[in-house]
């Protein structure tokens, strides 16, 4: 029996089912399915051309799709595509300034594009908002890739979008600034914004609620990390000491053994089977003199994993 008194569950800000768009003959995005809670940092993953881009182009408005449903904040992604522009921040990997122009003059710009009144008040309080006061008569080209990526981040939040999609939106950018930017998404998501982040970094993928993985335009794994991790059913052993360049070596393509990796001093061996995989590592460990223990299977390892199971679909 329903509860009178429970409130009822908020829509989700993207819900996707069967979403597919063909170039050609190829299928770039093969019935992908996905859901997004209000107030969520998604991460989206997946290996360069896995159609990681062109799913977030039909999710903001952007490509119409060739197969597939769903709303994005409400509204349907094929009859409603410029209601979901209006309300979406989307920050693309090659965001476009006037180079030439200051950070003041980038911003009035594109306050102008959005409509945005008094145009003055709207940048004064976006400057602030980000940090950007100090610097707003310094031009965009002359920027660091940090200051640069802030000044995309402002352009993106600056209409007060409910959801902020990111394609790699951290690439090239040192690991400070990296830093304060995933600080500035998590108190935005605090507030309510939602936010699809696509990233190759791991440890940023590690940072969101939940995560999604697609490879060859096939969603293939989501859930929390852990949950991504865990249906991944990988055992890892590590070695430690004596001669891990052999033990590696003696190690690839062994039974049981799916990946070998080398980390610092340390050699990670991975693999389905934690009996088998013990059996394979035991002898060449005895032999190289190194030490073993268990450990954490890492997000990594999962996604080298998918790829590997993957299949092409050029």
């Amino acid at each position: 029996m329903t509860d009178p008194s429970a409130e009822p569950v908020p829509e989700p800000a993207i819900a996707v089912s069967g979403l597919t768009k063909r170039f050609g003959d190829r299928v770039v995005v093969d019935r992908v399915t996905l859901s997004v809670a209000r107030g969520e940092i998604a991460g989206f993953l997946g290996p360069n051309g896995s159609g990681k881009t062109t799913t977030i182009r039909m999710m903001c408005g952007l490509l119409e799709p060739d197969g597939g449903e769903g709303r994005v904040l409400g509204h349907d992604i094929r009859r409603e595509r410029r209601a979901i522009k209006r309300r979406v921040g989307y920050m693309t990997q090659r965001f476009s300034f006037y180079e030439d122009l200051t950070i003041e003059e980038n911003l009035r710009f594109v306050a102008g594009l959005y409509g945005m009144r008094p145009v003055g008040r709207a940048v004064r309080d976006t400057l602030a908002d980000l940090g950007l006061t100090s610097r707003r008569g310094q031009l965009a080209g002359a920027l660091s890739g940090g200051w640069k990526q802030r000044l995309a981040l402002a352009a993106c939040l600056m209409h007060k979008p409910d959801l902020l999609l990111l394609d790699e939106p951290t690439a090239g950018v040192d690991p400070k600034a990296r830093r304060e930017f995933w600080d500035e998404i998590h108190a935005r998501a605090a507030e309510g914004l939602t936010v699809l982040v696509s990233t190759h970094y791991m440890d940023e993928a590690e940072r969101c609620h939940r995560i999604a993985y697609i490879s060859y335009g096939r969603l293939v794994a989501h859930g929390t990390v852990a949950e991504v991790v865990a249906g991944a059913g990988l055992s890892t052993l590590v070695l430690t000491g004596g001669r891990t360049a052999e033990a590696a070596r003696a190690l690839d393509g062994a039974e049981g053994v799916e990946q070998v990796a080398h980390f610092g001093a340390t050699l990670h061996v991975v693999g389905r089977d934690p009996d088998r995989l013990r059996r394979a590592v035991a002898p060449v460990a005895a032999e190289t003199g190194a030490r073993i223990d268990p450990a954490e299977t890492s997000l990594e390892d999962v996604f080298i994993k998918l790829m590997g199971e993957a299949r092409d679909n050029a």
